[in-house]
């Protein structure tokens, strides 16, 4: 057999192209010998065709992941007995540094509330899908949010915390598109980073369903470890603990290879072994980057938040909502620098004092960041 020549080598475009596509085509001819040969080998033996399955397994994100000692047993890793895994659920819960974070209302079928807002100057493609967000969260309420000294993410999370909200979503942007979500959980943190790509509002999608106002049921797919545990919790605490089972709404997030895909649909039973969906929307991914105690911090904590307050029936900029807004009333509270504005934490701007076990700690501590080798190396916290 003469020795294949290399088509780098070979400066004439229109020779290089011919001898690399008769390569090309021996190599496949070749192969597909070489499977014609194993099938009828195999045809004949059927053993060898189970042992082959078995050994050549594709390597994939999934089957590859290093063993963490925080994975719970599912079906196909338990090997004690129910009593042995119980144990083990319960000491996995009992170490998690957020449980003392997390608790539901007294009344479950009343829905948490949420303050949704974001970045300074934000522009139209931000607000809707801020809209979106709340119809989602069925205790929901967007406020506007100035560019101006003082109303950094820490003062607002001290602000709501001090008026009962449960929840404050920050929806960054970048390019006038939104890009990221901090998510802070009140009154004591923690405090969540969430990059934000694939968004796609309810209009968007072809052949939509329509909304209703009923308490949605939640699914969280592939929560598995203690990071996991927290993160689903996070989201669960969003919505309240008993949902409106007549409106059959469901809001899935689907973990995936650290990915979470967010879908709500609504279902219905055409006949008893069938159901149906209908997507309702929004959809989009997001990507955790990191995770702190606390609240968000604000440098300049010293400032007297009996100089801001809140108004209504502010008169809007053209690109803005007609929604509540957050207005300066001292031009002379701090300022501090746009880049920080997303880190910084506080006292709550408002004339009333927010509780006691607001205040902030000393420190930002992270209690989980997400590293480039993380993807490397297939070190997931996930799954």
């Amino acid at each position: 057999m003469a020795p294949l020549i290399q088509p780098s080598l070979i400066k004439n475009k229109v020779k290089r192209q011919e001898i690399a596509n008769k390569q090309k085509k021996a190599k496949g001819q070749q192969k597909l010998q070489q499977r014609l040969a194993r099938a009828k080998q195999e045809a004949n033996d059927p053993a060898a065709k189970k042992k082959r399955l078995v050994e050549n397994v594709p390597k994939t994100l999934d089957n590859t992941r290093e063993h963490d000692p925080s994975m719970l047993p599912t079906s196909k890793q338990a090997t004690g007995s129910s009593a042995v895994q119980i144990e083990e659920l319960n000491a996995d819960l009992a170490s998690d540094p957020f449980a003392p974070y997390f608790s539901f209302t007294d009344d479950p079928h009343l829905p948490p509330k949420v303050l949704v807002t974001t970045s300074p100057k934000a522009s139209r493609a931000t607000y809707d899908f801020c809209d979106e967000l709340v119809g989602v969260f069925p205790g929901a309420e967007y406020i506007r949010r100035k560019k101006g000294k003082g109303f950094e993410v820490g003062r607002i999370a001290g602000w709501a915390a001090g008026r009962g909200y449960k929840h404050l979503l920050v929806v960054n942007e970048d390019m006038k598109k939104p890009n990221a979500i901090t998510f802070v959980h009140l009154p004591n943190g923690p405090t969540a980073y969430f990059k934000l790509s694939s968004v796609e509002l309810t209009k968007q999608i072809f052949g939509h369903a329509r909304a209703t106002p009923h308490n949605p049921e939640l699914v969280l797919n592939n929560f598995a470890t203690n990071l996991g545990h927290a993160i689903g919790r996070m989201f669960q605490t969003l919505f309240p603990p008993l949902p409106e089972f007549q409106g059959r709404q469901v809001v899935t997030l689907h973990n995936q290879r650290d990915f979470l895909f967010f879908r709500r649909h609504r279902y219905a039973f055409r006949s008893p072994e069938k159901v149906a969906l209908q997507e309702i929307g929004p959809r989009f991914t997001l990507k955790l980057r990191w995770v702190k105690r606390g609240l968000p911090e604000v440098r300049n904590f010293g400032a007297s938040p009996e100089a801001l307050e809140i108004t209504t029936g502010v008169t809007e900029e053209e690109s803005a909502p007609p929604i509540e807004e957050i207005t300066e009333r001292d031009g002379n509270a701090d300022e501090d620098d746009e880049d920080d504005k997303d880190d910084e934490m506080g006292k709550g701007p408002g004339k009333s004092q927010p509780p006691a076990n607001t205040k902030p700690p000393k420190d930002g501590e992270y209690l989980w960041r997400w590293k480039p080798e993380l993807e490397t190396s297939r070190r997931t916290f996930f799954l």
